[in-house]
């Protein structure tokens, strides 16, 4: 928040308080995330200007990466390849593969690679297979491999973008604030495999459920069934 900047975890049964970490000024709206590595599980927090690795059971920093003046960041962080994948935010975005593995400021030592163009404010990174998959606000969509952050290849779809994108039986779909879908096969060529059109204005990102799909407009929710 804008007066009180923590990070706590509660006893999902009871609200509890178990542990409250204080951390610096670092607005942020990024949804964190647990992971498992070889040296146990960590909580990885994305805030403005830095993100930062938590032990999950007591709330001590293991450690951090700084991204000067990223801030405001909405794309919850991708774990895969034993790398974790962060968008810095506002004001120059970039994407980040760091290595888990590192103790205090690792923004020099642990940093894998990083790669700077149509890089999203809002919508989250995907990882299928050896590739990863980010669309820009503006709609311009990037496949980048996994591992090296080479890209592989980088096309225009139509609309302005705020849903993530979501990865069901070798395709992926991108939602469009405008109602488009826009269904891609994954793998290393860009091929669509279709586009669908739903009324209304999108926000949020694609529910994926056994043979169905949630869509929420600003007016309708909308239940897309495979057959």
């Amino acid at each position: 928040g804008n007066d009180t900047h923590l990070v706590a975890a509660l006893d999902k049964n009871t609200g509890k308080v178990m542990w409250r970490t204080p951390r610096p000024s670092a607005m942020a709206y990024a949804t964190p995330l647990i992971i498992q590595t070889a040296g146990g599980a960590q909580l990885v927090s994305p805030g403005a200007h830095r993100a930062t690795w938590y032990d999950p059971r007591t709330g001590r920093e293991l450690w951090f990466v700084r991204y000067g003046d990223g801030f405001s960041n909405v794309p919850r962080p991708v774990f895969a390849h034993s790398l974790v994948y962060l968008c810095t935010g506002f004001y120059g975005p970039k994407l980040l593969a760091v290595r888990p593995d590192g103790k205090g400021d690792v923004t020099t030592s642990h940093l894998a690679w990083q790669y700077d163009r149509g890089v999203p404010l809002t919508p989250s990174p995907l990882v299928v297979g050896d590739l990863l998959y980010i669309v820009s606000d503006n709609g311009i969509v990037t496949a980048l491999d996994a591992k090296t952050g080479r890209e592989i290849w980088r096309q225009r779809l139509t609309g302005s973008y705020s849903a993530s994108p979501v990865s069901v039986a070798g395709r992926v779909y991108f939602l469009s604030e405008e109602g488009e879908t826009t269904v891609l096969a994954a793998g290393n060529v860009f091929r669509k495999v279709a586009v669908n059109k739903l009324e209304g204005r999108f926000l949020a990102s694609i529910a994926v459920a056994p043979g169905a799909f949630f869509l929420r407009s600003d007016t309708h929710l909308y239940r897309i069934d495979a057959e």
